[in-house]
């Protein structure tokens, strides 16, 4: 298109022309591009109906020329929408993700654990926030919060901590740097996360004559940076002089699409692959050089790997608490690090030898520079016995034959076993991530999708949703918990409305499995983590009569196909019928709260109560304090 086609102005509200600008905007990779903005996700209120709302509207129904369609979804909580743009944002490993708008004040604030999960994860989100009138006349306005010492904090200011990027609009010109900037953010591997834009109710309706070029196509061009040949060198150096070196296959793995070349390194070099729950899939399961999940919930096989190891090259990974055990896990007294990432402030950390690059990128590059090095043959016949034991374990786990209710590991086995390779199995929260991480066997770097920056409970309903959105021809499959069903169902409404298929897979045992067996592990008894009905005086009832939803009969009323099974070969028989089917469906089976769960071969560090009269407690500290001795800082 010519220049002069971008001439002139045009008049828009501040919400009309920010749909506009979203329309047009596209990220790109190795040749690809794509729409950076595929959707939006809101709920409105009086802070943004007839603002962003309006703008929603229009863009549906009466486009002006050369604004291109934002297709709109309503959904039925703040938080959710933001968890179903996450998923989503994640599934396209950063190439997309959706916009979300919401009201003033609690609408709004809603917000803020979903934008939380997103900077967490290192996932791009676009959210914006209504506030209050910019003009300050009516004040207090609905739901505005005042502060007796300013007048310009608004509950917004909430998201500061927990975004990439902040701004808040109070004039129309303020929109064009604010939007600009946004993209640069959404669109940085580096840097990105949520992105929060403020908008002022006042602001949002105002009519102001934009300049054209404003809304011309924008193509945002996602950077790979290549390694600094003198950090390769260093890098190369110190893979050449290990005797057992581990790769630590982080989440930056699978978004830089460097799985291929991550199965090659692994091939020509011999070096066992681990990973974190962000990483899993990166290298297939059965690949001779991949060793499983790593650190407090990963496998024997991974964990025994790294307690040895005198190298870890982290691949993508931000070491969380859980990857280093608390600082545990590696137990090596001469363990060195090699971080490759996109982040320096990643790649700085186990004060490791940094590569700042990208991972397929730097991959390649290792791969080239150590084309004459393997790991010596015992080191392969060691890894081979790891593999070939943890498999072992894992097929027990998976065919137990528990009663009189069936283990969890149990589902997942039947769900590893049934669900195909481009497939993907949703989980975040309690202890599912933990024996998933331990278990699962990814066959591809998109069957595994489990978020565990955060660990949000409620996550896995809107995630269906968000999923299937990015990958229509995927069968989704989201295992859910009957404690973190309770936390955020309502987006099941959302999913039967708009016709979206997500399989979900209920475990229903009546308490918080994770934390229950966490609490009595630090000697406080389970308290607090059962579903118990109380009686006469407040006391709790028989320890075996349960309170709880009947969260089968709940689904049911939101609209979907439910299948209430309580066995093994009944959940099988019931996910072939979902399978088949075309509908947003659930299984409901009950497990046992009290596992059996896999064998573990590491530690997290959870405080305990230095001082109690509880001799339960007490044992646990003495416990605690022997457990915590390996800690170290790696220096």
């Amino acid at each position: 298109m010519s220049n002069e086609a971008y001439a002139g102005t045009i008049r828009l509200t501040v919400a009309q022309a920010t749909i506009r600008f979203l329309s047009n905007q596209y990220s790109e990779r190795d040749g690809v591009e794509q729409r950076l903005i595929a959707g939006a996700f809101g709920i409105f209120g009086h802070g943004n109906v007839a603002g962003i709302g309006q703008a929603l509207l229009q863009n549906e129904v009466a486009p002006l020329e050369g604004e291109e369609p934002m297709p709109y979804i309503m959904p039925r909580n703040e938080q959710g929408q933001v968890h179903a743009a996450a998923a989503f944002a994640k599934t396209k490993n950063r190439l997309q993700t959706y916009m979300c708008t919401a009201s003033i004040g609690p609408g709004s604030l809603n917000m803020v654990t979903g934008a939380a999960l997103a900077t967490t994860n290192r996932l791009p989100v676009l959210l914006f926030p209504s506030d209050q009138f910019a003009t300050r006349v009516p004040d207090p306005v609905l739901q505005q919060l005042e502060d007796p010492t300013t007048l310009d904090i608004t509950v917004n200011d909430a998201f500061r901590p927990v975004s990439r990027f902040f701004d808040r609009i109070n004039r129309p010109e303020q929109l064009i740097p604010s939007l600009l900037n946004a993209m640069r953010v959404l669109t940085d591997p580096a840097e990105t996360g949520a992105v929060t834009i403020a908008m002022p109710q006042d602001v949002q309706a105002e009519a102001h004559d934009w300049p054209v070029e404003f809304f011309r196509k924008r193509v945002w061009h996602v950077r790979r940076p290549l390694p600094e040949p003198a950090a390769l060198e260093r890098a190369v150096a110190l893979i050449r002089a290990a005797k057992r070196p581990l790769v630590i296959a982080g989440g930056g793995a699978i978004y830089s699409e460097a799985s291929e070349q991550l199965r090659a390194f692994a091939t020509a070099t011999g070096i066992p692959v681990a990973d974190t729950q962000a990483g899993k899939g990166a290298i297939n399961f059965d690949h001779p050089c991949s060793v499983g999940g790593v650190g407090s919930t990963g496998g024997d096989s991974g964990n025994h790997l790294a307690d040895k190891a005198d190298l870890i090259i982290g691949v993508g990974t931000r070491y969380s608490d859980f990857t280093t055990a608390s600082k545990t896990q590696f137990k090596n007294p001469d363990v060195k690090f090699v971080n490759v990432n996109v982040t320096p402030f990643d790649a700085a950390k186990e004060s490791a030898e940094m590569v700042v690059a990208d991972a397929r990128e730097a991959l390649v590059a290792l791969t080239e520079a150590l084309a004459d090095y393997h790991v010596d043959a015992a080191y392969t016949e060691e890894i081979t016995r790891e593999r070939e034991a943890w498999f072992a374990a894992t097929d027990k786990c998976y065919h137990l034959g528990h009663g009189p209710l069936p283990a969890q590991t149990e589902v997942f086995g039947a769900l590893n076993e049934l669900m195909g390779d481009e497939d993907i199995m949703i989980n975040a929260a309690g202890s599912m991530p933990g024996d998933l991480q331990a278990l699962w066997q990814a066959r591809t770097p998109v069957q595994y999708h489990v978020e565990y920056a955060f660990s949000c409970m409620g996550y896995e309903v809107p995630a269906g949703m968000g999923v299937k959105l990015a990958r229509p021809e995927s069968e989704v499959v989201s295992i859910v918990g009957d404690g973190t069903y309770q936390m955020l169902p309502m987006e099941l409404a959302t999913v039967a409305q708009e016709g979206i298929k997500v399989i979900y897979v209920l475990l229903q045992n009546y308490g918080f499995a994770s934390i229950g067996a966490l609490s009595e592990s630090r000697g406080s008894q389970r308290f607090g983590t059962k579903y118990r009905q109380r009686g006469q005086g407040g006391h709790l009832q028989d320890e075996n009569k349960i309170a709880g939803v009947d969260i089968a009969a709940n689904a049911e009323s939101w609209g979907l196909k439910v299948y209430r099974v309580s066995t093994i070969e009944e959940f099988k028989e019931a996910y072939a019928q979902a399978h088949a089917g075309d509908e947003a469906a659930m299984i409901h089976i009950e497990t046992d709260l009290y596992g059996p769960n896999p064998p573990a071969s590491s530690w997290w560090d959870v405080a305990v109560s230095g001082v109690s009269n509880l001799e339960s407690t007490q044992k646990a500290y003495e416990q605690y304090i022997e457990d915590r001795k390996p800690q170290r800082h790696y220096l």
